[in-house]
């Protein structure tokens, strides 16, 4: 019990058991439902993105600076999904722990990803066709646009196995921010448990599937407006997005589904599976 630990929060075993029970519950969602909570979820990032890209574009900030207080406001995108609701695609790699309980079968937890990635694309790449239509990226004399570029470039020229390592250390740290909102009980509570591991992945470089599905789209819309056609800008396209995306997101299920959820499946629920209703 929570108790034990000498302060008002959920123990580690009671957040493994309020997951599964989530997970259940998401699993158990309206299609539509899931879908339009996906939808909420890549726009709530994209805001976080948003946020974050004000940041890194201040010519003046040293670079530790910039990576710590980018992450810091980055976290914007992650509150808005705890708090006000929604269903982001890595958060929810933490169905693994549902799944591995047999609370849900493989067809429902597949369903469940794809539906939510789906919606987390459709919201975070209409946030980027407003933003770059609302002339937003023309503020600090056009270098908010200049980053948004050169986020993209990087993203669509990085190697395979990098995106993939990247996401997997990425989600690590998200679903242990997610993991840890699920021990507080207060608005507060949740705050806290999420800024220090979503920032330090923001700081580090790490790569989040669904971030990218804002940054990358509204880097190709500032692309083909500015005309540029140069050879740094031609991974920049939806071949360098998918370059991208594809090992990122294995790397965050990996990281998020096997690292996190699966690791504490096995050290405080398992038993639940071997003898049910004996723990």
């Amino acid at each position: 019990m929570s108790d034990i630990y000498g302060f008002d929060a959920f123990a580690p075993k009671d957040i493994s058991e309020r997951v599964k029970n989530i997970g259940v519950a998401k699993a158990g969602l309206p299609w539509l439902s899931v879908l339009m909570l996906g939808v909420l979820a890549g726009a709530f990032i994209g805001l976080g993105g948003l946020y974050y890209v004000i940041v890194k574009s201040d010519p003046l900030l040293s670079f530790a600076a910039s990576q710590l207080l980018g992450g810091l406001v980055f976290c914007l995108g992650l509150l808005l999904v705890v708090v006000a609701g929604a269903e982001l695609f890595t958060g929810n790699n933490l169905l693994v722990m549902a799944w591995a309980e047999r609370h849900i079968t493989t067809k429902q937890l597949l369903k469940n990803w794809l539906l939510v990635c789906l919606g987390n694309f459709i919201g975070a790449s209409a946030l980027a066709c407003l933003v770059f239509i609302s002339g937003h990226t023309e503020m600090n004399q056009g270098l908010i646009g200049e980053t948004y570029l050169k986020i993209g470039v990087i993203k669509c020229s990085m190697p395979l196995w990098q995106a993939f390592f990247k996401g997997i250390l990425c989600n690590v740290l998200v679903c242990l921010a997610v993991w840890m909102a699920f021990a507080g009980r207060s608005v507060v509570d949740k705050a806290v448990a999420i800024v220090f591991p979503i920032s330090a992945f923001v700081a580090a470089g790490f790569e989040h599937s669904i971030a990218n599905m804002y940054f990358i789209p509204l880097a190709m819309l500032e692309k083909y407006a500015a005309g540029q056609g140069d050879a740094t800008m031609q991974a920049l396209s939806w071949a360098g997005f998918l370059h991208n995306l594809m090992p990122v997101i294995l790397g965050n299920i990996i990281g998020g589904g096997v690292l996190v959820a699966l690791v504490y499946h096995i050290i405080y629920r398992r038993k639940a599976v071997l003898a049910p209703g004996k723990e």
